[in-house]
């Protein structure tokens, strides 16, 4: 019994040296990003309009004390801001593109973070006649011969640069009075396309957080898959922070946060957590 207690409290001192030492050297990658204060993350609307960002970062900035100044553009934009050093890192949702964006050199620590899908939309009253249609470029290509309404982003966005792979694929180029182009962000685009009963491609997170009048028209199409990613801009001045904040939106903290993401408002979380590096 003497033994045993001695060996509990040589344990017990052991514990309180090692707290005392921490307390007096703090992890010293925490101090590093505390140093930098302030991260510019370049991002998609969609992640701005449907709240995540909104949801998750103050988290973030919490734990860091340091802010996180978020550029919400179209994937286009962002990723041009982080080739021109104008961005730490970039949070994204257009694959062919990142992958460009790396393997040219702008990038690196590219990871997948999260999944939802796209929805083609459009009026109730459906004037092409295209709900429940299996395919999206099918339903493109009878919105176009009936010349439907059709409100495009035009932002060289993700959701714009699906849109304009679905039409390739339909083989149709879109053009005359029926096709607009709002050169808009995502909710911006939705509320034009809902005011003036025409379709348009939108991503499910911001659909469902402003959730107008418009109705989604196709299902389990593969094509309408949406995955987005995170990379950090090489040669940003920034490493730590934006090496935290990688590992925030990947990390299982994180990624249980994005599964938590709209449960509670919309009964389904908006975003499928999918961290993975590639």
């Amino acid at each position: 019994m003497k033994k045993m207690l001695s060996i509990l409290i040589t344990f017990a001192m052991l514990l309180v040296m090692s707290t005392s030492a921490l307390a007096a050297n703090p992890n010293p990658i925490f101090e590093k990003v505390k140093q930098e204060k302030e991260i510019i993350l370049a991002t998609t609307t969609s992640t701005q309009d449907s709240g995540l960002l909104d949801y998750m970062l103050p988290e973030f900035e919490k734990r860091y004390q340091v802010k996180v100044k978020v550029v919400a553009v179209g994937t286009g934009q962002a990723i041009q801001l982080g080739k021109d050093g104008n961005a730490d890192v970039i949070l994204v949702h257009a694959r062919k593109a990142e992958d460009d964006f790396v393997a040219g050199g702008y990038g690196f620590k590219a990871f997948d973070v999260m999944y939802n899908k796209f929805y083609l939309v459009g009026p109730k009253d459906d004037p092409a006649g295209i709900r429940n249609m299996p395919s999206a470029k099918d339903a493109l290509k009878k919105i176009a011969e009936q010349q439907a309404k059709f409100i495009s982003r035009g932002d060289d966005s993700g959701t714009h640069k699906k849109e304009l792979s679905l039409w390739q694929a339909a083989g149709i180029k879109p053009e005359g009075n029926w096709y607009v182009s709002a050169g808009q962000g995502m909710g911006a685009t939705l509320n034009m396309a809902d005011e003036m009963d025409a379709y348009t491609i939108v991503d499910e997170a911001t659909y469902l957080a402003v959730k107008n009048g418009l109705v989604n028209m196709v299902y389990e199409d593969k094509e309408l898959f949406n995955p987005y990613g995170i990379i950090q801009v090489k040669g940003t001045d920034k490493p730590y922070t934006a090496n935290e904040l990688i590992w925030f939106f990947t990390s299982p903290w994180g990624q249980k946060m994005i599964s938590q993401f709209g449960k509670e408002k919309y009964g389904k979380n908006l975003f499928e957590p999918d961290a993975r590096r590639r």
